[in-house]
């Protein structure tokens, strides 16, 4: 680990790691209001996130796994939901992902760094309910056009191919998804 590189665990710290400088660098920190995102806090037991949640976004390329691996859990909220990382050994929220690893994207949870202003300003605010309207977003620019650049050179590179979440052989998920029945998922968006 490089002295710059900013480290993260699991409540228990059964699960450790840390993010490289380039990635915290060039990542991106936002929070986010979407019924998903709160439904899948409250999945694990988590308080209800009135505030959003808090996420960095970067490549997953900048995401080094040092202790507890073999915890990595799987959420998915519907068969073609988002990927939602998980550590079985606590039930602490990880990180978000696309379901192929070509799609160089992770949302890591803030919450998983001793000093989260160590990431930066928050930066964006996606999916901001407003009673009666349609929900608005702020920053949405410099979001987008992060995960993109991200993406695209994680792409050119190869970079793709490094990331703690897919056996890039295969193009399979790391663990199983754990897919909540329609009931279980309609008491979470309650």
């Amino acid at each position: 680990m490089a002295a710059r590189d900013l480290e993260f665990s699991c409540s228990c710290g059964g699960f450790a790691g840390h993010i490289t400088e380039e990635a915290r660098k060039s990542g991106l920190r936002l929070l986010c209001h979407c019924a998903d995102c709160r439904a899948a806090e409250l999945f694990h037991g988590q308080a209800d996130p009135t505030e959003g949640v808090d996420l960095f976004q970067l490549a997953p390329d900048g995401i080094v796994i040092t202790k507890g691996a073999e915890h990595l859990r799987l959420l998915r909220l519907s068969p073609k939901g988002l990927h939602r990382w998980y550590t079985g050994c606590c039930g602490t929220p990880f990180a978000n992902t696309l379901a192929k690893p070509q799609l160089a994207f992770a949302g890591m949870r803030s919450d998983l760094f001793a000093d989260k202003s160590a990431l930066g300003k928050i930066k964006a605010h996606a999916n901001i309910p407003q009673p009666g309207k349609p929900p608005r977003s702020k920053g949405m620019f410099a979001m987008v056009f992060g995960i993109f650049s991200r993406m695209l050179a994680a792409r050119l590179s190869g970079r793709w191919r490094q990331t703690p979440f897919f056996d890039i052989e295969t193009g399979a998920p790391v663990a199983k998804a754990e897919i909540p029945s329609k009931e279980a998922r309609a008491q979470l968006y309650r």
